[in-house]
């Protein structure tokens, strides 16, 4: 389309094939996904077709298609169409009540010592120099430098036996963005492998129906990338295979420090100065200086005319799906509201300030901004370079430079979604790869003071909203904070929530290139968190 570019920070694309139905013939399923348009896998790469219990995909037979086309000259293109079909099929069903997920991912590893599972009575080699405080639930204590948390605790619900059993940062990655405890075949640590399990992400892009044209699942503002240049394991398809890969918004600018950019800080502490200006930096979604709205609609009217006129009825499914990609750029550049959920400094100032002006706030601003445009599941990535490794120092990176901005975003999210009606309808989830040591340990070569490493057999993960019982506690541990004393819970139950929440069926599951099904739910949602 002459003219017409998309953002080289939003990777989308459509493709499709052609399936027959089970025991009938002439029929196609039109199956779509978000992918790099310009990638060597868009070569008629094998598409997985999302389960038949989940999506009802409408078949379409030749006269059908042909009288489709007829319609796409009147002003509804096949997307259209498709949903329209869609929707029929689905009324007079049952559905379950579909939530939307925030997943906010703390790369490195939280310290449930010193958040949300604290051992105040513990020896000082264990419970650290932060003290408790109440939270508005009696009976309910959490960290000193968490205190607007603490006044929302209505909304909120806390995990404390997560276990799994990977000390290592990207094992514990792979886990905790795929729900899955064990690792695959083939797994490398310094690299993603095509035998990896799924990440969320595109296992919601895969079996949730997105709106407005947009995917269903998106990760912002950043992919994982150490500043080694490894880049972590868990984070995309896996043997889904690239085309499932999700759609990464990258909107944060590249500083190689940690933490809330620009009051971030280096995990030595050492003297430097923040770059990566600016510090989040909105897609460009505007259309081309030369191209007004009105042109853009005559040239889709033109080419829609062309279209028609080349199409073969044995590439059908292909054509719908190009039109489906097409429609999601159109929607991006044309939509007002699409294109006001992208631009987080256009907020009011008062409301930037409430989050944060930092690269944690504008992460979760921009998270409910797609939620409220039909994002289903928005995966925010809070920790370039592993800013929760707190091998040393600690007790001055946390109260100084993590929960600052932690406490100060969550907490707004949690009243704007609120005060936009979304609360109950928006499940936020909040963890890290792994929890950190019972035992405080000194590293005196590294670091000038002491810290907690690495700890999978617990962590304390944070769920409000969407449903959750406030004020609850789910799970306990040891004297010593170091293993789950009752109600165990493990990523898969984390997982099953998640995808419970977002309203994905118990039987669902997505199929490989070969037509051999994958099932979604590997456990059951943790009991007594939602209801």
């Amino acid at each position: 389309m002459a003219g017409f570019s998309p953002s080289p920070r939003l990777r989308w694309g459509v493709v499709a094939v052609k399936r027959c139905c089970p025991g009938a013939t002439g029929h196609v399923r039109l199956i779509s996904t978000f992918v790099d348009p310009h990638a060597p896998h868009m070569r008629r790469q094998p598409m997985i077709p999302p389960a038949p219990s989940l999506l009802k995909h409408p078949t379409v037979n030749r006269r059908e298609m042909l009288r489709a086309g007829g319609i796409g000259l009147m002003g509804l293109s096949m997307s259209d169409v498709t949903a329209l079909r869609a929707q029929a099929a689905h009324t007079g069903a049952p559905q379950p009540p579909v939530k939307s997920v925030i997943y906010i991912f703390l790369s490195g590893g939280l310290s449930q010592h010193e958040s949300f599972d604290m051992k105040p009575e513990a020896a000082d080699s264990i419970r650290g120099e932060f003290r408790p405080i109440d939270t508005a639930t009696p009976g309910i204590q959490i960290s000193e430098h968490l205190p607007m948390l603490a006044q929302r605790s209505r909304h909120w619900a806390l995990v404390r036996s997560l276990t799994h059993g990977h000390n290592e940062h990207s094992n514990g990655h792979h886990i905790m963005l795929t729900g899955r405890s064990e690792m695959p075949r083939g797994f490398n640590p310094s690299k993603p492998m095509p035998t990896d399990d799924p990440t969320f992400a595109s296992i919601v892009s895969a079996t949730v129906q997105g709106k407005n044209h947009l995917p269903s699942a998106a990760v912002i503002p950043e992919t994982f990338i150490h500043a080694s240049g490894r880049v972590i394991p868990g984070q995309f398809a896996g043997i889904m295979g690239p085309q499932r890969d999700p759609w990464v918004i990258d909107a944060a600018a590249k500083c190689k420090k940690c933490g809330a950019c620009p009051n971030c800080f280096d995990h030595q502490q050492r003297d430097w100065e923040h770059t990566g200006d600016p510090v989040f930096e909105s897609p460009n979604l505007r259309l081309p200086d030369q191209l007004t709205s009105q042109r853009l609609g005559r040239r889709l009217d033109l080419m829609q005319i062309v279209e028609d006129g080349q199409r073969h009825l044995d590439r059908a499914a292909d054509v719908a799906a190009m039109d489906r990609n097409r429609q999601t750029a159109i929607s991006l550049l044309t939509s007002g509201k699409v294109r006001k959920a992208f631009d987080v400094h256009a907020e009011p100032d008062e409301v930037q300030e409430a989050y944060g002006k930092n690269r944690f706030g504008w992460s979760l601003l921009m998270a409910r901004s797609l939620i409220e445009v039909g994002v289903g599941m928005v995966q925010v990535n809070l920790g370039r370079n592993e800013s929760w490794d707190t091998h040393g120092n600690i007790f001055p990176h946390l109260k100084n430079h993590l929960f600052p901005p932690t406490d100060r975003a969550v907490s707004a999210l949690i009243d704007d979604l609120e005060q936009r009606g979304l609360l109950d309808s928006t499940l936020i989830v909040m963890a890290g790869e792994f929890g950190r040591t019972p035992k405080i340990s000194r590293l005196a070569r590294f670091y000038k003071y002491p810290g907690r490493d690495h700890w999978g057999a617990v962590q304390s993960v944070f769920f409000a909203g969407g449903g959750v019982r406030g004020g609850t506690v789910i799970g306990s541990t040891d004297k010593i904070g170091g293993y789950p004393q009752d109600l165990p819970q493990r990523p898969e139950n984390m997982a099953a929530t998640i995808y419970d929440a977002l309203g994905i069926h118990r039987e669902a599951a997505w199929y490989s290139s070969l037509n051999r099904p994958h099932f979604v739910y590997h456990g059951d949602p943790i009991a007594g968190l939602i209801g």
